[in-house]
């Protein structure tokens, strides 16, 4: 079928679409670059603007399917910006859906839309949107979540996805940056207690997309539900990192930090920022303070049985394939 991938220039949707050209598909795909390495794999790629309506209508044109990857991610940033892409730009794609007859959405969301900075050991999807949004990405993820799924109908099915911590090869966002302040010696451990942490392996998370729009295709019980998606392999944060730094042959991280000291340091350094009108992201936000020192494993039984969703990689074999990849790069 023809399918339309939103952010295919990113880590998770360059994923999707090449899984989705290898299974046969003719795929479209939108962003805001060219990229051409998707080109020489046999995806259409469509610039534009996912804000722009016209723009969002034109490309899902003939599509039988999207998939919603698209957003603006980062925990630093002006709301109008975030509120621009990740709200605007979905209502957009559910009005391109309606006015293109096309009948399944599969929407890449977040499992940070129900965190309130408190320890998350084992929720399952039943956990409520929080009120309290400590950076603007959460906040119009959210809206953008329940857009989605209140827009699930008889003419249009929907599902959203909440990947936590996506890593693998090709990854552009987490592993360089653990990496990179690994090197600088600029990691810190917040808290004095280890924390459980939940991830999940690019190609995992790519699968569980996949399975979710052959849900909707098929028998439909996901459309209109949320669903977490992990390696169901939960590990200390410490472990993790450590892991991820031991790919590139970088010494673990053992220094740590009161998470209330993290804490009051991101709060200084939001204010200072604001009133410096300073774009770049501060070394310190709130959000990230409470993200490093809290607990974030779910319960994903509502995903192995709905979309029939199976991790197939597990973390040790995702780590091997990580450290292989780091290492034909830096060659």
């Amino acid at each position: 079928m023809k399918v339309l991938v939103t952010g295919a220039g990113g880590f998770l949707g360059a994923a999707i679409s090449r899984q989705l050209i290898q299974r046969g598909d003719e795929v479209v795909g939108f962003a805001r670059g060219a990229y051409p390495e998707l080109k020489m794999v046999g995806v259409t790629m469509v610039q534009g603007d996912l804000s722009n309506i016209d723009d969002v209508k034109q490309v899902a044109v003939g599509c039988e399917m999207i998939f919603h990857v698209a957003a603006k991610a980062g925990v630093w940033g002006k709301y109008e910006d975030y509120y621009k892409t990740n709200v605007i730009g979905t209502r957009n794609v559910i009005a391109a859906c309606h006015d293109n007859g096309i009948k399944n959405l599969v929407y890449t969301s977040t499992p940070s839309v129900v965190f309130t900075g408190r320890d998350e050991n084992g929720i399952n999807e039943s956990a409520p949107y929080t009120k309290k949004h400590l950076c603007h990405y959460t906040k119009t993820k959210a809206e953008a979540e329940q857009l989605v799924l209140n827009s699930n109908g008889d003419k249009l099915k929907t599902v959203a996805l909440r990947p936590h911590l996506i890593w693998g090869p090709g990854d552009n966002h987490l592993v360089p940056r653990i990496i990179s302040r690994g090197k600088a010696g600029k990691i810190r451990l917040i808290g004095s207690v280890d924390k459980l942490v939940d991830s999940v392996y690019i190609d995992n998370a790519v699968a569980a997309h996949l399975a979710a729009a052959n849900c909707l295709k098929e028998s439909g019980c996901c459309a209109g539900k949320a669903y977490f998606i992990t390696n169901d392999q939960p590990l200390l944060m410490k472990s993790l990192i450590n892991k991820i730094l031991m790919c590139d042959q970088v010494a673990p991280v053992t220094r740590r930090m009161n998470a209330t000291v993290a804490y009051g340091i991101g709060t200084i350094c939001e204010m200072v920022y604001c009133l410096l009108g300073r774009e770049e992201e501060p070394v310190m936000t709130r959000f990230v303070a409470k993200q490093l020192s809290c607990s974030h494993w779910f319960d994903i039984t509502n995903a192995k049985r709905d979309i029939d969703y199976s991790p197939k990689v597990s973390i040790d074999d995702g780590m091997t394939i990580l450290k292989e990849w780091l290492r034909k790069k830096g060659n």
